[in-house]
């Protein structure tokens, strides 16, 4: 049974992704615009950090969560279910919200869907990220890891709530963005980035408390939470990137790249050391 301390920690790191979207807001306090080259780069290193969080930490946890939990007789079918399932759950929240009917009020029409589909997207994408976060600490006080408040915290789950908050920002700006060009004030602009990862604390814990009290299931929560990502990285993030990049020289495949690249050794780095 999962105590309230340790519900305590993973909801904290929910919280402190949610809190990473805001970020994304800041800057807006200072300039009121940056340069494609840096936005380009921002989804670059998100998708980066997300892509190998995946490959090199969610889906080796859940090959290794299978052999010691076999709900199958292949871990690989396990995983892959888990991967399906992911996948199937971003793109049913995808159609749901270009299914929304949209009011848009004072707001010039165009403007107001893009803000909304922009802010609802983000919202409901959130809650598969916060299932990644509570799935990553399913092993927490189960073996080795980094001591917080008496629980040995998997360098897995350390990792992946670093990436979510890194990856938080940029989505904090392009949540800011309409925002800000609809006339949306600096503080009501940050609070719309934030509500969009609210379901991040509370998928976390859900997932959690699921994977803890039923373990057989953590190799395919493992591979539900990668294919939520990499399916987010591949439709969504790679899309943003080159909308951004349509003026730039070379189709912005440079800053992408680098970005890429950068979150990949950071992942490296943070795997090999945490």
């Amino acid at each position: 049974m999962a105590t309230l301390e340790a519900l305590f920690i993973v909801f904290i790191a929910g919280l402190i992704t949610d809190l990473a979207t805001g970020l994304g807001a800041v800057p807006f306090f200072f300039v009121k615009e940056f340069s494609k080259r840096l936005l380009v780069g921002m989804w670059g290193l998100a998708s980066g950090i997300m892509l190998a969080a995946s490959f090199l930490g969610l889906l080796p946890e859940g090959l290794a969560a299978a052999q010691e939990y076999p709900l199958f007789n292949s871990p690989y079918l396990a995983v892959g279910i888990g991967l399906a399932f992911g996948v199937a759950l971003v793109v049913v929240a995808q159609r749901i919200v270009d299914e929304v009917e949209l009011d848009p009020g004072t707001f010039e029409e165009r403007d107001f869907k893009k803000m909304v589909l922009i802010l609802g997207v983000l919202t409901v994408h959130s809650f598969p990220e916060g299932v990644a976060i509570g799935v990553s600490f399913a092993e927490m006080g189960l073996g080795s890891g980094i001591p917080i408040l008496g629980f040995a915290v998997p360098a897995i789950a350390i990792t992946m709530t670093i990436a979510i908050s890194i990856h938080n920002i940029p989505e904090g700006i392009a949540i800011s963005i309409p925002f800000k060009a609809s006339g949306v004030s600096n503080w009501k602009t940050m609070g719309a980035a934030i509500f969009s990862s609210v379901p991040q604390p509370i998928g976390a814990v859900i997932a959690f408390i699921f994977v803890r009290e039923a373990r057989m299931f953590l190799p395919a929560g493992y591979g539900f939470a990668a294919g939520a990502m990499i399916y987010l990285v591949l439709t969504e993030f790679v899309e943003e990137a080159f909308e951004e990049a349509e003026d730039l020289d070379g189709s912005g495949w440079k800053e992408f790249i680098t970005g890429n690249i950068t979150g990949l050794i950071m992942m490296i780095l943070l795997f090999t050391f945490v």
